[in-house]
Order: structure tokens, then sequence, then C-alpha cells
């Protein structure tokens, strides 16, 4: 009997897009989820778009283009492909055209079906396609097509391998996000334009983030994930910096104009990125600022609710650097609602340091506390019938009091009163930053007051009560101390936003603390982050480096070692690995084993201690300060690792995990220790 010919099966087409950059063009593929979205819009033959990777693009089909919703970018090519070829000098399988790839299914189809092989596939370029079976499939090129990348006549006659389908080339297809977002998370970029050592913007070091933060929630949510009880978490860039710089300012011209020529890389880049710092204390570019910020901010929020009409979670807000500094400014300056004011009044408070140094605090929530503190209580049924509280108690004349029948020596002590409670108040009504004040008389007064040391703005508003404030590698406590601010009274917190936390590198040079400044009289270490894997990667890196140094190189370094073994102690116990078998010193005894236990314990109930203390209101009494640990190489030089340190928060997972774990604690999902 004749052999029967094989039955000839449709590619299955998987759909790409394209990244482009300054060197070369490179094709990636859309998850699974995405390209099989994209394919059934293409099979209905209906003009649509396809919002994909987390509805952060659409891609309108009929003109194969994907745009980015949240943000600025040029509009990327989309490709629905079946066929991909790979060059000498390629390092990955590229898709054709989908014209050129129907010409070759087409092709093949025929080759099959009557298996007839080694057909030769000619088109007008003067491009040939082998059809030699269907393992082996060779794309030549005319020597005209190539002379512009080829060097030799020997790379003129290599051909192109040909390959059939996605699953015949290696790939790695990005795993689909899902699709309900339990919370929101917008982060804003500090000085310049690049976020980290390999020049990128906020939008692709945001990315990274959110990337690791997909990747942990499989690993360390695995189990509410499989529960469907979680979704995931949207990080959304906010970028302030094109505005600042654009030509709506003119500040770069200006800038130019009386930049010196010489060192001009070195120019370039202080304008760039380093004199941000200035413009931020300057009144008119601090309002550009700021205004940018919280406008884009609400923006992408509204955008971000009419694309999810059934999201309910929270949001909360992350700065890097300046970026930090922006937005402890802007919460420090927002309002409460108007509900909210009226249920809790206003609350003055007045830190008095008498003469003798003590200190006396004087809360006046209502017009009766006030008027009884004044000695002025018969008065209460006048305010009372006029409707007067201490808002509109503000806005009254003498002129007003006298005619309210208020005697002179009563008047004269509100009218005081007000102007010290109008001299101490802020914008909006809170106190926020301590500072003394010396008055004519032997009183000096500590008191809060918003924007000591700042520039006179008007501080927009947001649209929403941010969940938590999350501060990389920030400056804030060294910017209050400059502004003039001695202490953060510990009952102060911002007004829409309850949690707060600062995050930094050990070495990060522009980095520091805000506990000290609520309790200035203990010495409290910072939290320590654990490591997303557990201490026992750590110590193993560590050996490992040990072991690659020479003698000499060891004994440069000891002093090194110690400072680094110390950090090490003082993990988090949950973060230990098991002693693994024939790991320990054979000289050690039990004894000194018990010492060790003891140790550990010690360590432990240390942690819990550190952990336990109350750090003021500003985070809701939690601690404030985390600190990040450092790797095994650092320690050797943390110099070396300074700015790299500054830098290293878009891609620390140890960052992004601690996110995700106060995040998902306020919904009652705790994480997860997963297996080593």
């Amino acid at each position: 009997m004749d052999a029967v010919p094989p039955l000839y099966e449709p590619v299955q087409p998987h759909w790409f897009y394209c990244r482009r950059t300054d060197t070369k063009d490179s094709w990636l593929p859309f998850s699974m989820e995405d390209s099989q979205k994209l394919e059934e819009a293409y099979l209905s033959v209906k003009e649509v778009v396809v919002a994909t990777e987390g509805e952060r693009y659409d891609v309108k089909l009929k003109e194969r283009r994907r745009y980015a919703v949240y943000w600025e970018q040029a509009p990327s090519e989309v490709r629905r492909c079946t066929w991909f070829y790979k060059g000498d000098k390629d390092t990955r399988y590229l898709p054709y055209p989908e014209d050129f790839s129907d010409s070759l299914e087409e092709a093949y189809m025929i080759a099959v079906t009557l298996d007839e092989w080694k057909r030769k596939l000619e088109f007008p370029t003067g491009e040939t396609v082998i059809l030699h079976n269907p393992k082996l499939i060779m794309h030549y090129q005319p020597i005209t097509l190539q002379e512009e990348w080829m060097s030799s006549p020997s790379e003129q006659t290599r051909p192109r391998t040909v390959k059939r389908g996605i699953e015949n080339i290696s790939v790695e297809i990005p795993d689909g996000e899902p699709e309900s977002v339990d919370h929101l998370v917008f982060m804003v970029h500090g000085i310049g334009p690049a976020c980290d050592l390999r020049f990128r913007s906020i939008i692709q070091c945001v990315n990274d983030f959110r990337s690791a933060s997909l990747s942990l929630l499989n690993t360390h949510f695995k189990k509410a994930q499989d529960e469907k009880r979680i979704g995931r978490v949207e990080f959304l860039p906010v970028n302030w910096h094109s505005a600042l710089h654009g030509d709506a300012t003119g500040v770069d011209e200006d800038i130019q104009r009386i930049t010196l020529p010489s060192i001009s890389r070195l120019r370039h880049f202080t304008n760039d990125t380093l004199l941000d710092l200035f413009f931020y204390n300057s009144p008119t570019y601090c309002q550009t600022i700021v205004d940018t910020v919280a406008s884009e901010v609400n923006q992408l929020y509204r955008l971000f609710r009419q694309r999810h009409p059934q999201f309910t979670g929270g949001v909360s807000v992350a700065g890097h650097s300046l970026g930090s500094l922006i937005l402890f400014d802007l919460l420090t300056n927002q309002r409460t609602s108007l509900v909210e004011k009226d249920a809790i009044r206003v609350s003055i408070s007045l830190k008095i340091r008498c003469t003798s140094g003590d200190m006396v605090t004087l809360e006046y929530k209502t017009m009766k506390e006030v008027l009884q503190r004044m000695g002025l209580e018969e008065h209460i049924d006048v305010f009372k019938k006029e409707q007067l509280d201490l808002e509109s108690l503000a806005l009254c004349s003498e002129n007003d009091l006298k005619e309210l029948g208020i005697p002179l020596g009563p008047r004269k002590k509100i009218l005081s009163f007000m102007r010290r409670r109008t001299m101490l108040q802020g914008t909006d009504g809170n106190y926020a930053f301590l500072r003394s004040v010396s008055t004519t008389g032997a009183v000096d007064y500590e008191y809060f007051d918003v924007g000591i040391g700042q520039v006179s703005i008007n501080y927009p508003q947001l649209d929403f009560e941010p969940q938590t404030f999350f501060a990389f590698g920030s400056p804030i406590g060294m910017f209050l101390t400059v502004r003039g601010l001695k202490r953060i009274d510990p009952s102060y917190s911002f007004p829409t936003c309850k949690s707060f936390y600062n995050i930094y590198h050990p070495f990060d040079p522009v980095a520091y603390r805000i506990e000290p400044m609520i309790v200035s009289d203990v010495d409290i270490e910072p939290m320590l982050i654990p490591h997303h894997k557990g201490r026992k990667r750590m110590h193993l890196e560590l050996k490992e480096s040990l072991t690659r140094m020479s003698a000499d190189l060891k004994n440069n370094v000891l002093g090194s070692l110690r400072t680094a073994w110390q950090s090490f102690s003082r993990l988090p116990i949950a973060a230990l690995p098991p002693v693994a078998e024939g790991e320990a010193d054979p000289g050690n005894s039990s004894d000194k084993v018990s010492a060790k236990v003891e140790e550990v314990e010690t360590a432990s109930e240390e942690q819990k201690e550190q952990q336990n203390i109350k750090i003021g209101m500003l985070n809701g009494g939690r601690r404030i300060d985390y600190v990040l640990q450092e790797k095994p190489i650092e320690s050797f030089n943390e110099y070396l690792f300074a700015i790299q340190s500054h830098l290293c928060y878009w891609e620390s997972e140890d960052t992004a995990l601690l996110l995700l774990k106060e995040i998902y604690e306020k919904l009652g999902v705790v994480l997860e220790q997963p297996q080593q």
C-alpha cells in the first residue's frame, strides 16, 4: 500500500510586540492569556481595542499598534506571529512579517499535503526560501540585501534558519497577571530623569518592581493565591521631571545660558539631576513640582478607577529620594473631609516651655474648653447662641465681639489667644512640626507649624486618602532638620494617611532616619528587613565569597568582615537557617552549643522588644525606620557601593516583599515563608 501523506495542521499563532531601543528592535511575546484575547478579537473581524498586560496597554488590532494607557510612550508594533528566523548574528528567533509568514504557511501546507519537499519559494525581493523537509527550512537572501550588514563573502552565503510555530523556538512566554487588583500604589521618582545605574526611566524601574512583586506573590502568598483570596498589587509611575524641564517652564534654556562650557558632560548631569534639589526649594519651581505630582497622581487615579470600576481596594503612595520629600510635604498639607472636621472639631496643641524648663501641654478641642481655660466660661451661652466655633471665632474682629456684648477685658483675652493660635496654626489647621520661637516675655513657645523653612506655596489636594506612605532612600529627616525642626511631636500623624514606613539601605548616602526625631531620649536600632529567601542564602553567599578570596585579601579585610558578621548577628530570628550536618566545627562542645542557643534566644527577645516599641503616631504607634540587609560583597567596601545603594530599591525583592506584607496584612492575609 502507498504511504498515507501526513495530514496538514494549521500553525498556532502567538502575538508579539516590538520593543524599540537605540541599538536594535527586539520582539517580545505577550502572555498566553493576552495572546489568546488578541487572537479571539482577530478572528471576530471587528475593530476592537484589547486591553493587555494588566490593562496598562491597549492594542488596536486594525492598526497593529500597542499604546500605553497611564504614561507617555511611543506606540509599538504588534504582530500575529507564526514563522520565525534566526541569522548567525542573532541571539534569538525573530518573527517574520505577517504577509511573509502567510506565504510560507501556504507553501508549507502544499508540501505537507502533497508530501513534496525541497520546494523553492521565491519572493519579488530576490529572497529565496527552500523547504528541504519539515525540520529543515532555510532562507537565502540576495547579496544586495546583505551588503549593509555583511562584511565578507563567506558571511553573505550563510542562510537564515527558519522555524514554524512558537513551540519550535526557544522563547520565554511571560506569566499572565491576575485580573483583580487588591491595592494600588503610586510611585514618585527622585532627582533626574534616570532612576538607576542603567539610566532607566521611572516607567522601566516600576515595571521591574511590579514584576518582582508578582513573583513574590507566587512564592510568599501561594496559598492565598490558590484559594483565590488575593489578586495582585498594581504599581503606577508618577513622572514630574519632564514637566519641570519641559518647554513650558523654559528653565533648561535659562540654565544653559549661564552654564560654563568646560567639563560639559558633568555640567549637563548636574543641570539635569542635582539642580532638582534647588528647584524644589524655589517658590516658582516648587509649586510646579508639587502641582505636577498631585495632578498626575489624581489623573492616574481617575483613569485607573475608570478602567477598573469594580476596584474597592486601598491606595498607597511611595517615593524615592526627593520624591519621598515631595510626598511628605503633600501629605502634611492635606485636609481631612468636612465630615471628619465636624466630627473631631479643631484641636489646638500649644507646647509652652516655662522659664523653669518644664513643658506644659494644653489641648483645646472645643470652644467650651478654650473659654474655661481663660476663665471666661460665663460667656459660653453667648457663643452657642451665635453658633460660633473656634474656626468662626478666628474670623471675628474686636467690633464683632463688642457687638456680642463681650466686655473689654474678656475681648482682649480672646483676641490675644486667637492671634497666638493663628500664628501657631498652619494653612490647614494642623500643627505639623516643632520649633522654638523666642517671645518678648520669658516664655519660649514650641509648636507645630506646617512648612517651617519651606517656601510659601499652595498645596493641592489628592482625590483619595492614602492608606500607607512608603519612603525609599529618603532625605526627609535631613530636610526637616535643616528647616529648623528639632523634633516631631509623638502625637502627630498625617491628616489623611495613617501609616508611614521609612525604608533605606545602610550604605545609602542620601537616606536619613525619622524615629530619633520622635523619640530623642532613647537610642533605638532600626528594624531589620528580613531577606526574602531567609538568612541561609546570605550565609552561603558570604561563604562563597570568602572561598574565592586570597589569603592576602583576607588579611586586609578582617575589619570589614567583623562589621559584616555583626550585621548578620542582627538578622531576624525567622531568617535563621538550620545547621546542616557536617558544617559544625569539630572543636565545638555542648557548652558552646548551649551558649549559641542562649544567644539566639536573647536576640529573638531583643527583636520582639524592638518591634513593640511605640514610636509616635506617624505609623499608628508602630516602628517607622526599616533598614535593608547589605549584600555580603557590599560589606567589604561601603563607599564603593554607596551610589548603587541609593538606587537599589527598584530591584530589591526585600523592599517589594515588605510592601506586600504591610498591604496584605491589612486585608487579613498573612505572609507565608517559602520552602527552601
